[in-house]
């Protein structure tokens, strides 16, 4: 099997100058980029330090590094008030979290049938996908928890081992190797919650589309294709990452060649997806695009990109 990938990104390119400007229908336009805006809702689409002379001064500023959790609670519990008012925050951003997870959940297959079967609706893919987008919602939102609480026991980790050799084993010493090697293994981490996180998106959710399956069967069928073309799937995380670079170096060109004019619109919510549709388009044809190469099972699009497609915008 040969698994290309910059002829899907040539097809997908194809795919989406079809789709939105041959004809152009800018009600077709609207209504896909909602789609669009609501699956990309969770999408996120060291700085400086001084130096003091003197080990002293060094081993100070280490010292109070390692004692910024302690110390952080100390300061919330002299501070009722802080402490009440960041609860709140929290619970309000907590609560804002998972619905933003759940319109996104439902929005990812919205747009995944705008793209795949090239038409403009909204409430048909919101009420035949609900199965499919309320289960991706709940594996997404668990996935969350997991992460957020990997993160923390990180850092619970980091703070404690980092005061214990300051402290005990090699007292006044900044552990050197010990930061080193969590840096790396959160750089891992990160590596590892990303491509979970595109595989979910990119992969598994277009497997629930098609075969009407729950993220978890989707899953089931999706890792032995992985585990039989892992390489091919880890290298296309490469290609993605640079594509995505390539797209923020791209617009944010744009912007400074309109004199930030552009970006007036593109901070406004729905307008700037709206705007910046091909783009998102492209991308979302592109993962469709390299999935199908490993077989019809896993091919989206009723026929294959041709010099015209259907052009069919309903609302």
């Amino acid at each position: 099997m040969n698994i290309l990938y910059f002829e899907p990104l040539g097809r997908a390119w194809t795919r989406m100058k079809l789709a939105l400007f041959k004809p152009f229908d800018l009600h077709k336009w609207f209504i896909v980029g909602f789609n669009a805006f609501l699956a990309g809702l969770l999408a996120g689409h060291g700085g400086g330090s001084g130096s003091r002379a003197g080990g002293r001064g060094d081993d100070l500023s280490f010292n109070e590094f390692v004692r910024l959790p302690h110390r952080g609670w100390e300061w919330l519990m002299d501070n009722p008030g802080w402490f009440i008012g960041i609860l709140f925050a929290l619970s309000f951003l907590i609560c804002l979290g998972v619905a933003l997870h759940w319109v996104s959940s439902r929005g990812t297959f919205m747009f995944i049938d705008s793209v795949a079967l090239n038409r403009a609706e909204i409430a048909k893919p919101w009420r035949e996908k609900s199965r499919e987008g309320n289960s991706l919602f709940v594996w997404r939102l668990v996935f969350s928890v997991v992460t957020f609480a990997g993160i923390i026991l990180f850092l619970a980790v980091f703070f404690n081992g980092a005061s214990y050799l300051y402290h005990t084993v090699h007292p006044g010493q900044v552990p050197l190797l010990f930061i080193v090697f969590m840096v790396l293994v959160f750089l891992i981490f990160l590596v590892m919650v990303g491509y979970i996180s595109l595989f979910l998106t990119e992969f598994v959710a277009p497997l629930q589309f098609k075969h009407g399956l729950t993220t978890t069967q989707a899953w089931s069928r999706f890792l032995p294709l992985f585990r039989k073309h892992a390489f091919h799937f880890i290298l296309f995380g490469f290609v993605w990452f640079i594509l995505n670079f390539a797209v923020v170096m791209a617009i944010i060109f744009g912007v400074m060649m309109t004199c930030c004019i552009g970006l007036l619109i593109l901070i406004i919510p729905y307008i700037g997806t709206v705007a910046t549709l091909p783009i998102w388009y492209t991308l979302r044809a592109y993962t469709l695009e390299y999935l199908a190469q490993f077989g019809p099972e896993y091919d989206l699009f009723p026929e294959p990109v041709a010099d015209e497609l259907p052009a069919a915008a309903e609302a």
